[in-house]
């Protein structure tokens, strides 16, 4: 009988050992659960948060594609409008080398894709202007447009003009050098220096002829002003030209021609081409006294677009 209690005491103890055991397997295990479950709910709360970054990533991504499609666009634009002015254009660094160009500058620099980055220096132009380098260094120091006309081996007129090149944050970065086709109104220069030239040489050559008549002689533009008289005409009324030249005719002297049946002449002629007209009239006249002439007027009629002139000879009528 005690040998039974003894046994059934050993299993009792087992038992119990093997409760505790137990007991205290399922608190760990309640533990580790529990520290499971703290991990799921801070993995969760990690995915929620990678959810949100990715989120943002993604909004900040699409708005950044959006920048660069813009980018693109405005460059594309740019581009396009430098390209359809055809001004040339070039764009240089703060160290001077190229940053892009126009194809309308190839014509006058040999530039080519492989040039971009190199220094301006280094590149051959067709242009018979030697300072770009000193000039557009000069506009990055002062800030100041430099213009100058230049001409190219070939004949053609520029007008090159550089500026300084700001940022939209008013940095300067550089400079930029176009190029105006002004060959145009260089023709037009010139073509109009030599008609001015003709014009003198053919009034030289008119009033030479002029000066060579024995009657006092004056020529009168359509306001009636002295635009020229000859040497007889000065001696014969004892006078000069900075008293006749510009003034008009009528105020002359004491106003000596301010004669009614003159002004009458002088307004038919005006009123007629190509028609001589001749009047007998009796004056006083300043430094000479009282006189009595024969005046012949004539309307010159010049080409469309310049005033016609009255052509006054007066003689003495002794």
């Amino acid at each position: 009988a005690w040998a039974k209690e003894e046994y059934f005491q050993a299993i009792i103890e087992e038992l119990e050992s093997a409760n505790e055991e137990l007991k205290s397997n399922n608190e760990e295990f309640q533990a580790t659960n529990e520290e499971l479950q703290s991990a799921n709910e801070e993995l969760e709360t990690a995915r929620e948060e990678m959810r949100s970054v990715n989120e943002e990533l993604n909004t900040v991504n699409t708005e950044l594609n959006s920048k660069l499609e813009e980018l693109s666009q405005i460059s594309n634009d740019m581009k396009n409008l430098l390209t359809a002015t055809g001004i040339a254009t070039i764009f240089l660094d703060i160290h001077l080398n190229i940053i892009r160009y126009t194809p309308s500058a190839t014509r006058i620099i040999n530039l080519i894709p492989g040039d971009i980055g190199r220094p301006v220096s280094d590149i051959v132009t067709q242009l018979d202007y030697t300072n770009l380098v000193q000039d557009a260094r000069l506009v990055l120091d002062t800030l100041m447009m430099k213009e100058v006309e230049t001409q190219t081996k070939t004949g053609d007129w520029y007008r090159l003009r550089i500026l300084p090149y700001r940022t939209l944050e008013n940095v300067i970065n550089g400079v930029v050098v176009t190029f105006f086709d002004i060959s145009e109104h260089k023709e037009i220069q010139a073509e109009m220096q030599n008609m001015a030239r003709q014009v003198q040489d053919e009034r030289e050559f008119a009033e030479s002829i002029l000066a060579t008549v024995r009657e006092p002689l004056v020529v009168l533009n359509e306001k009636l002003e002295v635009v020229f008289a000859n040497h007889a005409y000065y001696e014969f009324f004892q006078t000069s030209p900075a008293e006749t030249t510009g003034v008009p005719f009528i105020d002359i002297g004491q106003k000596q021609w301010n004669i009614p049946d003159l002004l009458k002449l002088i307004k038919n002629i005006r009123q007629e081409n190509n028609k001589v007209e001749t009047l007998e009239v009796e004056s006083y006249l300043k430094n000479i006294g009282k006189c009595r002439m024969v005046i012949n007027a004539r309307k010159i009629v010049r080409s469309a677009g310049k005033e016609h002139l009255l052509l006054l000879t007066i003689e003495e009528k002794q």
